[in-house]
């Protein structure tokens, strides 16, 4: 296969702020209303790329332990096309019922479109996958990292949040680990495996078995 070059490969990476700049700066905050449920919404500036950020806070988070979050990274594709190709809007739109029924926690949406690459990237990386490519392939033939997300922004975001400690509702490894590499207290994990499909399991099972997420797949490998 022919190897594919990728529109901006600085598309997921950011310049470090100086050293007395905040990387994130709190702008607003509103009531949101959402057929899952009434949530807090709070926007973040990152200084460093103009990004806004949201924070979905349900309940009272400041000094609590144990507090479910979601840590959430764009798909404009699954969370408001609806594409079937991924488990993203899936999983958002179960971690917003699961934490409304909670009464306390935190969805972090996160512009990390298409795991860091940005989304013309991501396109890219799609025409690529029904050449032939599986999700990781792409990336690697585009000259990105498997994934090349960052989670400095969430740790930032809780610790302006006040949260002490959080149970992860991920499948992902490395994301557990990036937000304990950044000083978050990370005491528990919740699996989110939702939205598997025909479409998208040859997608869910290159994410078990080249990113090591913890999914079980009912029989895929």
């Amino acid at each position: 296969m022919k190897k594919a070059s990728a529109v901006n490969k600085d598309a997921g990476r950011r310049k470090l702020p100086g050293r007395d700049t905040k990387p994130l700066r709190r702008m607003t905050e509103a009531k949101l209303p959402t057929r899952f449920g009434s949530f807090r919404i709070i926007a973040y500036e990152d200084a460093r790329d103009g990004k806004l950020h949201l924070a979905l806070v349900k309940g009272t988070v400041s000094g609590k332990e144990r507090v479910t979050v979601r840590v959430h990274s764009e798909c404009l594709t699954g969370d408001a096309l609806g594409s079937m190709r991924c488990d993203c809007g899936a999983q958002l739109q179960a971690s917003m019922r699961i934490i409304e029924r909670k009464k306390k926690g935190i969805v972090l949406y996160l512009r990390q479109e298409g795991r860091g690459i940005g989304l013309l990237n991501k396109m890219i990386a799609y025409h690529m996958q029904d050449m032939g490519a599986d999700t990781v392939e792409a990336n690697l033939m585009l000259g990105f990292n498997p994934d090349e997300r960052s989670y400095d922004t969430a740790a930032f975001i809780l610790g302006d949040l006040g949260v002490r400690s959080v149970v992860l509702l991920t499948n992902n490894p490395d994301k557990i680990k990036g937000l304990k590499a950044m000083g978050v207290d990370v005491t528990g994990r919740a699996p989110l495996v939702v939205g598997l499909n025909e479409t998208n399991r040859k997608y869910m099972t290159t994410k078990k078995r080249k990113l090591n997420h913890m999914l079980d797949l009912g029989g895929s490998t």
